[in-house]
């Protein structure tokens, strides 16, 4: 495997823990509001949580695909493999699960999981 292959590896890695801390990020928030868990409510963490899935969601309604994935293609194919159309959750997840879906359904989804991370922030206020 040539060093841009390896590179793009690595960038999927760094794209599937973002996208791990925005969804367990939000379980874990949940959970620690409801068990008591001091942690989950450090401001910077929070603020993390939620400019995280607010890039996500602008990125969506603007129709824009994220940096990770346009990088990661461009490494792909500079190693001479094959890139991936759409962005990286709708590759993924039909590589995973195999479903399809429209883009805006994802968009959709997105603004739906951002207002859950919103409605915490009412009702879990973050300490500072």
């Amino acid at each position: 495997m040539s060093i841009y292959g390896r590179l793009a590896d690595g960038i999927l890695v760094v794209h599937a823990l973002f996208v791990a801390f925005v969804v367990f990020g939000q379980a874990l928030i949940l959970a620690g509001l409801g068990f008591g868990w001091r942690w989950v409510r450090n401001f910077p963490f929070r603020i993390a949580h939620l400019v995280a899935i607010g890039i996500v969601v602008l990125q969506a309604w603007l129709g824009v695909l994220c940096p990770l994935t346009i990088l990661e293609n461009a490494l792909r194919r500079r190693a001479g493999e094959a890139a991936y159309t759409g962005s990286f959750i709708e590759h993924w997840l039909h590589r995973i699960i195999f479903y399809d879906a429209e883009p805006w359904v994802f968009t959709v989804v997105y603004t739906a999981f951002a207002a859950a991370v919103a409605a915490t922030w009412y009702f879990g206020r973050p300490v500072r």
